[in-house]
């Protein structure tokens, strides 16, 4: 079994700063693309950035030269630096990723998902 945790969420006024962090954990033999997802009240799920296991990266419009994603392979986790925040980007931030097991199946995970709150 695999787990997505995520953390890092909270309040923020306009202007401010967060970073998420997802750990991933379980049988995992290797976590391959991973990327962030948000989701406003009333609105659908889209994606914001994603990474893939080499480090290429690639950005919603809407957040590029604001958000940047990293990961660290070594600890299998995943982050998303947010600057300049607005108060659009208040949602909820979900970390998903595709993962090769120790049994050599692959699948895809998402974790419960983060708040993010920006005030104006």
């Amino acid at each position: 079994q695999v787990q997505l945790v995520e953390s890092g969420g909270g309040l923020v006024q306009a202007g401010g700063s967060l970073r998420l962090s997802c750990a991933a954990s379980g049988s995992i033999f290797r976590v391959n693309r991973m990327g962030w997802s948000r989701q406003a009240p009333g609105k659908r799920r889209e994606l914001v950035a994603v990474i893939s296991s080499g480090g290429s990266t690639d950005y919603a419009d809407s957040v590029k030269g604001r958000f940047a994603i990293s990961r660290d392979n070594a600890k299998n986790t995943l982050y998303l630096q947010m600057n300049s925040l607005k108060p659009e980007d208040t949602a909820v931030y979900y970390c998903n990723a595709d993962i090769t097991t120790r049994d050599c199946m692959v699948y895809n995970y998402w974790g419960q998902g983060t708040q993010v709150t920006v005030s104006s």
